[in-house]
């Protein structure tokens, strides 16, 4: 026989006795499911919130590790991109330099990539802007690093033919001219003989007497050979690598056009025809086109204190020649 309960009334001051059945026990029992169910979702959600199941958590570990990763990845490039920079600093301003060969633009360098855009199979993927950052940074930096070794190999052509070039190059005094005291009138604006006018004079006079004998200051074949309006009795040498090399009132021309010269030949004689007052070598050089101070190419020619001495005295501010 089960256990009977009682219930107390208040009403008659008595216990009444706790009558069960089917449908009281079966309410009741659907009671506590229900009520335990709600607590169990209400406590699943809250776990769910505050707390991942294991393959959350793995894949979680998973994507934080592989964000580390791009940010030591992007702190790599940075470090890459600086020692790459460097090596370009060098190239265009020690090893060009020393070669006479014009730097790289930074437009070629830098130059980014046309066309559609290459990383729109990206654009869907998680953490889409660090991973399209990072590539586009990979692909820069391998475009810079390819035009610098085909600017290297270019570098090791100019290197070989270095030997070449500064035999070259004009890198004499076009005359004898061993206690300087054949330097006239050098690179700048000067009085002119005749006009009397200020003009610049783009080259360098050498007081000589006629018939001083005139050498090519550098290896090269002979581009003219002629009289020039104002410039008398001229010769002109295309030594390669951009270099010419101009040689004006002279008494007489000693070569033929197209005639391949050594450096120290003979190629003419100190006269005064054309446009000049007295008999002189107006001497010029251009590099590339554009007419450059001669003064800068008597390296083989002068120790360091005549070098100077010539420059003080092509330096003045007088009359020149022609």
């Amino acid at each position: 026989m089960g256990k009977t309960n009682y219930r107390f009334n208040p009403e008659t001051l008595s216990f009444d006795k706790i009558e069960r059945n089917i449908k009281t026990l079966v309410k009741r029992l659907l009671g506590y499911l229900s009520t335990s169910l709600a607590s169990g979702v209400i406590f699943f959600l809250i776990f769910l919130q505050f707390f991942d199941p294991p393959k959350t958590k793995s894949l979680k570990r998973q994507n934080e590790q592989l964000l580390s990763q791009y940010n030591l990845m992007n702190k790599d490039f940075e470090k890459i991109s600086k020692v790459l920079e460097d090596i370009q600093n060098r190239d265009d301003n020690i090893y060009r330099v020393i070669f006479e060969a014009e730097p790289i633009p930074s437009t070629v360098r830098m130059a980014g990539f046309g066309g559609a855009n290459r990383y729109s199979k990206l654009e869907e993927m998680d953490n889409a802007e660090l991973i399209i950052s990072t590539t586009r940074k990979l692909d820069i930096l391998s475009k810079r690093v390819f035009v610098q070794a085909k600017s290297y190999d270019e570098v090791a052509k100019m290197a070989l033919g270095k030997e070449k070039m500064i035999a070259s190059m004009p890198s004499i005094m076009p005359v004898s001219n061993n206690d300087l005291k054949r330097t006239a009138s050098g690179w700048g604006m000067r009085i002119h003989p005749i006009y009397k006018i200020l003009r610049f004079h783009y080259g360098m006079d050498f007081a000589a007497a006629i018939g001083t004998q005139v050498f090519a200051t550098g290896i090269g074949v002979v581009k003219s050979a002629d009289r020039e309006t104002g410039y008398g009795n001229t010769v002109v040498i295309d030594h390669g690598f951009g270099y010419e090399s101009y040689y004006a009132h002279l008494s007489r021309i000693n070569v033929q056009i197209g005639q391949k010269i050594s450096r120290g030949d003979v190629i003419g004689y100190v006269g005064s025809t054309g446009t000049s007052t007295a008999p002189h070598l107006h001497y010029e050089v251009s590099k590339n086109g554009v007419k450059v101070n001669p003064q800068n190419y008597y390296f083989q020619d002068l120790s360091p204190a005549d070098y100077e001495k010539m420059i003080a005295i092509s330096s003045n501010m007088g009359q020149s020649f022609d």
